[in-house]
């Protein structure tokens, strides 16, 4: 399964979440951080919605770049 995941950068850090899944999000000092810390919390997060009977959202969301 593949989310679409959208880094951004804050004043003095990086930030990750997905459109797909509500309330996983991570932080850190570097996109390289940021991400490998998002993976680990969506892999938690994921789990935790198994546990709790509860389904898997959809990958829905897409990226496109525009062009000015």
């Amino acid at each position: 399964m593949k989310f679409m995941v959208v880094l951004e950068k804050a004043e003095n850090n990086w930030a990750a979440y997905c459109p797909d899944i509500l309330g996983c999000i991570a932080t850190g000092r570097t996109p390289e951080e940021t991400m490998k810390r998002y993976k680990s919390a969506l892999k938690i997060h994921l789990q935790g919605l198994q546990e709790d009977g509860l389904p898997t959202p959809e990958p829905t969301a897409r990226a496109v770049l525009v062009e000015l």
